[in-house]
């Protein structure tokens, strides 16, 4: 294939896969499915486009996953998910090693597999998948804890399940260093990344870039360099990289919005790129035969597995029940199982080729059933939050010539902000409202006007008191003009 149509083709894919997006929201179908039916029209059973090499799709696989979870990193909210952090963590190895255990066995007496084959199967089948959990669930509308949970452990359980998919699809042999190493390779992997996190966030802060668009690709660079180095380390690099994109995401960067922009579309991209290139590679021929042992495992995971494993995991921190059954429901399969198989492809795994085959059917059914009914399930369960308020949106940019910084802020709806007069948000000394922007029309306001939803703020303060404004005006979005009088308010004003 030539340069001119290679680089067309591409470009297709690309707007036929933004498009997708568009068209899942509308008819509620998870976009992933949509991207992995153009991979499989373009490829050899349609189209006609031969594509079986397992060794590539495995990489740019790997390669994908890294952009998604740094995605996932950084545009998750320090202050929404620290609630959840012992949940997400239980959640991202205890879960995890539940459902490995339980699959292995109902696969190992349902389909007559080897013990460390089943127990294979189950390590593949365990992890949830970060693309899909985070494009899914953030429309959903479920409480910050839930949604701190879930996504804490799709962005971390990777890490050990790709060790034991490496650990038991090879011929070593599972001995009591077995444990230690993994302990190693997960704490030196998070270590890892929070201090290549904190560096980056700290030079960036001083780097002065002469354009805005360099600080993106810095940020992700940062993050892919944290995968790297948790590699070359012999530790985990993908948790390396979720830590690094977390730390990075929540730290007080120069034009945030800007990489959290970036982040997104880089995610998105690697998530097209991905979901297309695995239905590329899949063989539909071969699938028909893969459907029974596929719904007898999906089965078992659905029904069984996932839902002790959410159980053993969240049973101590005395998680009600409609929310263990939302957190069971949830686990969300993707791209992710599919890539696990082809690296036990790779590494010579027994009866690889029919895994990944089973895996591929799998993901397809559990997506439909999962990802289309997860509202409802919300509702049915009682833990959706009708009309919650979005996150504000707080953007800064530094005036370095001035010593000072431009914040933007967007009133979403739902926000305490609403209602309130420029002389009730009491921003520090130092901080003023210099513009706001309302319907497309911007203009100069005074101590009297009231802010609405949707309406964009410039926020002109002096880098001293930068933090205290940002910090005043996330109060008021929370709890609106009395902020400054709620004492249970962290960070809030005291009278």
């Amino acid at each position: 294939m030539s340069l001119e149509i290679l680089l067309g083709v591409v470009a297709a894919v690309v707007l036929i896969g933004v498009v997708a997006v568009r068209v899942s929201v509308r008819i509620g179908l998870p976009s992933l499915l949509l991207y992995l039916g153009i991979g499989v029209l373009l490829g050899e059973s349609v189209l006609g486009i031969q594509f079986s090499n397992a060794r590539l799709t495995e990489s740019l696989g790997l390669a994908a996953l890294v952009l998604i979870l740094v995605e996932g990193g950084i545009t998750t909210r320090w202050d929404a998910v620290r609630p959840a952090l012992g949940i997400g963590i239980a959640l991202s190895t205890v879960a995890v090693v539940v459902s490995i255990g339980v699959v292995g066995v109902a696969l190992h007496l349902a389909l007559d597999l080897e013990w460390r084959t089943a127990f294979l199967w189950g390590a593949v089948l365990s992890s949830t998948d970060a693309a899909a959990v985070f494009s899914v669930l953030r429309g959903v509308g479920v409480s910050k804890r839930l949604e701190g949970a879930l996504e804490l452990e799709s962005g971390m359980n990777d890490a050990p399940v790709v060790i034991a998919v490496i650990l038991l699809a090879s011929d070593d042999a599972i001995t009591w260093t077995t444990p230690l190493l993994v302990v190693y390779e997960l704490l030196a992997g998070a270590l890892i990344g929070a201090l290549l996190g904190l560096g980056g966030a700290w030079a960036l802060r001083r780097a002065a870039l002469p354009s805005t668009g360099l600080y993106p690709l810095a940020a992700i660079a940062v993050c892919v360099l944290a995968y790297s180095g948790g590699q070359l380390a012999h530790a985990s690099g993908l948790l390396a990289t979720y830590v690094a994109a977390l730390v990075l995401g929540n730290a007080d960067l120069p034009h945030r919005g800007g990489v959290r922009s970036f982040a997104e579309g880089t995610g998105w991209l690697a998530q097209i790129g991905l979901f297309v290139l695995l239905g590329l590679y899949a063989s539909p021929f071969r699938l028909l035969d893969a459907v029974v042992p596929a719904l007898i495992a999906g089965g078992v995971l659905l029904l069984v597995a996932r839902p002790l494993s959410v159980v053993v995991a969240a049973t101590p921190f005395r998680v009600p029940w409609r929310e263990q059954a939302f957190l069971s429901w949830s686990g969300l399969r993707g791209a992710v199982p599919i890539v696990l198989a082809l690296i036990a492809l790779i590494e010579g795994a027994p009866g690889a080729t029919t895994l990944v085959d089973v895996v591929f059917v799998l993901v397809v059914v559990l997506t439909l059933l999962q990802g289309t009914t997860l509202p409802f399930v919300a509702k049915l369960l009682g833990v959706a939050r009708e009309g919650q308020a979005e996150e504000i949106e707080v953007d800064a940019a530094p005036l370095d010539e001035l010593g000072a910084d431009l914040l933007q802020v967007r009133v979403p709806v739902g926000s305490r902000l609403r209602g309130v007069y420029l002389r009730e948000l009491r921003l520090p000394h130092g901080a003023t409202v210099s513009l706001v922007v309302r319907d497309k029309e911007a203009f100069t306001p005074t101590l009297e006007t009231r802010l609405r939803e949707r309406d964009q703020l410039l926020v002109v303060t002096t880098a001293a008191a930068r933090a205290a404004a940002e910090e005043r005006i996330r109060a008021v979005d929370r709890r609106g003009r009395l902020a400054r009088w709620n004492r249970d308010e962290p960070g809030a004003e005291r009278s």
